[in-house]
């Protein structure tokens, strides 16, 4: 076009510019007789338009029009260093080619974990309102803010409940979350880890929450659950070579997650969500740092998997046996 100046050609496919030195290789400017404006691009409609949010983003001024039967983006002489450098960059930013994570092989089966869990729920559901051994499982079992010698508190209260929606919500969104972590990392791994996040988180919980603090509910270990998946997704994404927004979707996924089913009414446990959600992101952070998804050894399972059972039984007994 007279009086123009054609920077990008028609011909360049901006799927296969490549960097170099922060310019865009194979694209050599034609100048021509200044008329007040340049053209900075020449081509598709599509890729017309996705240029000029690149430059509407920046507050370049610019204009896209069609003309002889393709597209041209121009701007004027004023703005051309600039709006080329702004193309040329966001090129070189899409041509970089997205890694592709390692597949993580899952496991067919994982509802022996889910079969457990949803088994303590309901069985001290069970014996706490019937009052099994004369004793209030409320009081001996619930969370207490300050009650630091009675770190049993942090498990048992993990498998209470005030009343069958609270239980009923926490065993549905437990086994979703449970049975997710299970194919990655197996039941007994799975469990036992978002046992252990949840009970660290509860215990923390106890120790800086205000004095009149109560709490019970499996909630913690729900969130605890979607903090190891957000915790190991976040990780192996920073290891690869794809934009920040990539990167970083995990987390502020889980975060999302997070604000959406984790606050509500003054009677929701905020503080105990959002630590059992940072817990178990960092258990999840270390598990996909060394690995622990490739080694789900049977034996390793069954050892874990009891191991929780155990200490859930434990702290219970001591419970009992303090009231």
């Amino acid at each position: 076009m007279v009086g123009e100046t054609c920077l990008f050609s028609h011909d360049i496919d901006i799927r296969v510019l490549r960097p170099h030195r922060g310019r865009v290789v194979n694209v050599e400017p034609q100048q021509e007789p200044a008329s007040g404006s340049a053209v900075v691009f020449r081509g598709s409609k599509s890729l017309c338009h996705e240029f000029s949010l690149v430059l509407e983003a920046k507050d370049i001024a610019h204009e896209t029009r069609e003309s002889e039967s393709t597209w041209v983006l121009s701007v004027p002489l004023t703005n051309l260093s600039r709006a080329y450098d702004e193309i040329t960059r966001y090129a070189a930013e899409r041509s970089v080619p997205r890694s592709v994570p390692d597949a993580v092989k899952l496991r067919p089966s994982a509802t022996i974990g889910a079969i457990a869990y949803g088994a303590i729920l309901l069985l001290t559901a069970y014996c706490a309102g019937n009052g099994w051994f004369g004793a209030d499982w409320l009081s001996i079992g619930g969370l207490q803010a300050g009650a630091a010698r009675e770190w049993w508190r942090a498990i048992t209260a993990l498998t209470l409940h005030l009343d069958q929606e609270h239980l009923l919500g926490n065993l549905l969104f437990g086994v979703i979350a449970g049975l997710a972590a299970a194919r990655l990392l197996g039941d007994g791994v799975a469990w036992a880890s978002i046992l252990g996040a949840a009970a660290l988180a509860n215990y923390v919980e106890i120790l800086v929450a205000p004095a009149a603090h109560r709490a019970v509910g499996a909630s913690t270990a729900v969130f605890a659950a979607l903090g190891l998946l957000a915790g190991m997704a976040w990780r192996q994404r920073l290891t690869l070579r794809e934009r920040l927004w990539y990167r970083w979707a995990p987390l502020i996924a889980g975060i999302c997650l997070l604000t959406l089913l984790g606050a509500g009414s003054a009677h929701v446990d905020v503080l105990g969500h959002a630590l059992g959600f940072i817990f178990g992101i960092a258990v999840g952070w270390i598990y996909a740092r060394a690995g622990v998804a490739d080694h789900r050894g049977r034996c390793l399972q069954i050892i874990a998997g009891t191991g929780a059972v155990l200490l859930v039984c434990v702290a219970w007994l001591l419970a009992l046996s303090h009231r």
